[in-house]
């Protein structure tokens, strides 16, 4: 993980140099160094992880030799874009498909984010040679470690999560939840993550600029930890938080981590896990609630996972509704097919427990309980 290498290959394999400006550069001197000596790889992340490098670079290089050669692109603005800023695992994916649905709405889609040029057509934005490749890589990573499609399954021209394109400035959580980097996470959690911020934005341009258009829809529970520099970048931005009972958050995304980063290490890393992403999750509630406190201009709807699952079509038509606009009749029959076609548990049932991470439920449920109480969310367990 020598990133003076991991470049010359990103430049070597795309015959591009200029990075726009080095602000990644930081973050992924202090990824390699943190991987190197902390993240214990094994064979598959020997070989996977160094390749995502090398394509997080070579993505960021053509994004910025295509601005450079058609530099209306950063003319086009992003308009008051809905954000679904969190909570981990609280249903913000199924919330991002349902968006998805409404042909207005613009979703950042996973093959798109991460092989972006040329820009998509409204033609090509759902098939094609790089759609295909995406899920050709998604079914490896499934055939690798099966329990990935019940833990957390993307399809390859569905949503994805805005760390994605974060990666290519290095500063993101996606890098943690595949692999476990403790210098890398404390880095992360105390600098300014504007620039990734600056560079997920002029990524939008660039995607925008083929004709597939409309108003974007994103989401990442990453934003929850730096809403500060979220709106900074896009002042307008509409903000959604989903909450759940937190002992449901903690196995969940606890869950996830192990499942995701056991791939490239056979390493047991369930103590770190359990102790970092439970405080990732205290950070982000600290931090949203610090950012609603300091900018009460900026208005945030809350929502339960519970409406969410029970009344689908209905909870989008509230979040609709807060920000002065209707849900169409065609987009919400769109919604209610989505929901009767992706049943709940279609790849098999997601089971967590906190014990397996060494947690306590009642010493989560104590350390949670103000958050619990404040947005009176539902206990599941």
């Amino acid at each position: 993980m020598n990133p003076d290498e991991l470049i010359e290959a990103a430049v070597k394999e795309t015959g591009l140099d200029d990075f726009g400006t080095d602000s990644f550069r930081e973050g992924l001197d202090v990824y390699c160094e943190s991987v190197s000596k902390e993240a214990r790889l094994n064979a598959v992340g020997l070989m996977a992880v160094p390749a995502s490098v090398t394509a997080s670079l070579a993505n960021r290089l053509k994004v910025v030799d295509w601005s450079k050669r058609n530099p209306e692109v950063r003319a086009r603005p992003i308009e008051q874009p809905l954000i679904v800023i969190g909570m981990f695992r609280a249903g913000t994916t199924l919330l991002s498909n349902l968006l998805d649905c409404d042909p207005s709405n613009r979703a950042l889609l996973r093959w798109e984010a991460g092989d972006s040029v040329p820009p998509p057509t409204p033609d090509s934005l759902r098939r094609g040679p790089r759609v295909d490749a995406a899920r050709a890589s998604g079914e490896m990573l499934e055939q690798l470690n099966p329990r990935m499609a019940v833990v957390h399954h993307e399809e390859a021209d569905g949503p994805t999560e805005c760390i994605a394109v974060m990666t290519q400035d290095f500063k993101s959580l996606a890098l943690e939840a595949m692999t476990n980097i403790p210098t890398y996470g404390r880095w992360l959690q105390e600098i300014d993550q504007r620039s990734a911020y600056e560079y997920h934005h002029l990524v939008l341009q660039v995607l925008q600029s083929g004709g597939a258009s409309g108003r974007w829809t994103l989401k990442s529970p990453h934003h929850a930890t730096a809403l500060p520099a979220l709106t900074t970048v896009y002042p307008d931005a509409r903000l959604v938080v989903l909450h759940r009972d937190p002992l449901i958050l903690c196995a969940s995304v606890c869950s996830l981590i192990h499942t995701l980063s056991s791939t490239f290490s056979d390493a047991d890393h369930r103590a770190y896990i359990a102790r970092h992403w439970t405080d990732l999750l205290d950070l982000s509630i600290e931090r949203t609630e610090a950012f609603r406190a300091a900018h009460p201009e900026h208005q945030i709807v809350d929502l339960q996972y519970e409406d969410l699952v029970r009344a689908p079509a209905e909870t989008v038509e509230r979040i609709y509704g807060a920000f002065g606009d209707a849900l169409g009749p065609a987009a919400r029959s769109a919604m209610d097919t989505y929901v009767a076609t992706h049943p709940r548990g279609k790849f098999g049932r997601h089971r967590y427990d906190l014990a397996e991470f060494g947690l306590d439920k009642g010493e989560v449920a104590e350390r949670f309980s103000s958050y619990a109480t404040r947005y009176d969310v539902p206990i599941e367990t």
